[in-house]
């Protein structure tokens, strides 16, 4: 199983160049078509040399805005908040939806008073007439 090792190691290095060229957008391919670079990584897979010239010279590898690691953004904004109800800006839209729907609530509520009063009245009249 050893021996075949470094034939594994090679195949992987080819497979993850390859799908790297594809999946990359053709503005964040360096000094050659995209598909120019395909076909080098196809060509020279076995020993390596397209593979390894794609990961080093093909990708614009570009630093992230403001100069920090994926990991520090990451770590930075993660903090910020946790759960939608630690985010004071949801917890402010969820009380003014509240307020929207409870006063939608006493406009129906005082609605159906009203209708009820007017039936009851109604039926007053209809019984004193009658």
């Amino acid at each position: 199983m050893l021996r075949y090792l470094p034939f594994l190691l090679v195949l992987a290095l080819w497979i993850y160049a390859f799908i790297d060229c594809l999946n990359t957008p053709e503005e964040e391919v360096r000094g050659l078509p995209k598909v120019v670079w395909v076909i080098i990584i196809l060509l020279f897979g076995e020993v390596l040399v397209g593979p390894i010239a794609w990961l080093v010279a093909g990708r614009n590898r570009r630093a992230p805005v403001g100069g920090s690691t994926p990991s520090e953004w990451h770590r930075n904004h993660r903090t910020q908040y946790v759960a939608p109800d630690d985010n004071p800006e949801f917890l402010t839209s969820l009380k003014a939806e509240n307020r929207k729907d409870e006063a939608l609530l006493k406009d129906w509520e005082a609605d159906l008073r009203r209708r009820e009063e007017e039936l009851r009245r109604r039926e007053r009249g209809e019984e004193s007439e009658g």
